[in-house]
């Protein structure tokens, strides 16, 4: 009797514990704009989701890594997180300002003066649909950051919208330092193991030869090469080679993705707040 009642209990217990521990189901049946349904989208622009996340980079060397790793970085830190900030995601817009490593195989530069007024025409599309945040979460250096950041200022104040531009690699120097001890680099021992978490099929270890594939950052005003002489580009001297280690790529995925989507509910509360 006694181990029927115990059985009983137990099975019970089981069940309990494996409906808490499936996850919630969302209010949306997808957060990826390109998937979902204009009509569900009606429904939860903007009364259940006034938040969108917006990925951009370019097409350009990385290494051993792949030449869209501006683009995939992103990308993944907006799905890993759209849930947790209440946010849809806009379709990634893939190319961008490229610079000085332009003249690699594979690489696309789109000049300013049609990157500028296309990326402007996309924020003031997002406003238009309904978001009141945009969020644009960009995965490529150089000019791009500039012209994001004054095209985003722009359209918030002329649409009376709210717009934060996160350059996730430099938002996360902190945790590079933290993670592997030393600072990164275009391609380095961040980038790398950043993409490393994401998809460890576009990493090619086999590929990487060393130092003689890297060229550290010169210090302003000093010397300026085009194209530059490797797609591996150190912040420090002798700091950032790829480490290909998976356990500290996965552990810095987290601390990464957790730091930008807490500036994101940071900064959105803080507007609410403030009324704006």
């Amino acid at each position: 009797m006694l181990n029927r009642l115990f059985a009983a209990v137990f099975l019970s217990f089981c069940f309990t514990f494996t409906l808490s521990a499936q996850p919630a189901k969302d209010i949306v049946s997808t957060r990826e704009m390109e998937r979902i349904n204009w009509m569900e989208f009606k429904e939860v622009v903007p009364s259940k989701i006034n938040t969108v996340l917006l990925s951009t980079g370019t097409l350009e060397p990385h290494g051993v890594i792949n030449n869209g790793a501006d683009n995939t970085a992103p990308f993944a830190i907006a799905k890993t997180i759209a849930p947790r900030v209440n946010a849809l995601i806009a379709p990634t817009l893939p190319y961008g300002i490229t610079g000085s490593m332009e003249a690699y195989p594979g690489a696309f530069q789109i000049t300013e003066a049609a990157y500028r007024p296309f990326v402007k025409q996309i924020l003031e599309g997002l406003a238009k649909n309904g978001f009141k945040n945009i969020i644009i979460l960009n995965g490529h250096g150089g000019g791009q950051t500039a012209v994001l950041q004054s095209v985003a200022a722009e359209v918030a104040t002329e649409k009376k919208v709210r717009t934060l531009v996160i350059n996730w690699w430099s938002f996360a120097s902190d945790e590079t330092k933290e993670v592997f001890g030393e600072d990164g680099g275009h391609a380095g021992l961040n980038e790398t193991a950043f993409i490393q978490a994401v998809d460890p099929t576009l990493v090619h270890p086999e590929k990487y030869t060393g130092a003689e594939m890297t060229t550290a950052y010169p210090a302003a005003g000093t010397w300026s090469a085009v194209p530059f002489p490797s797609s591996i580009g150190l912040y420090q001297k002798n700091q950032g080679y790829p480490k290909f280690d998976q356990k500290k790529a996965d552990e810095y995925y987290k601390k990464v993705t957790d730091k930008v989507a807490n500036l994101i509910t940071e900064i959105v509360k803080k507007w609410d707040l403030a009324g704006l």
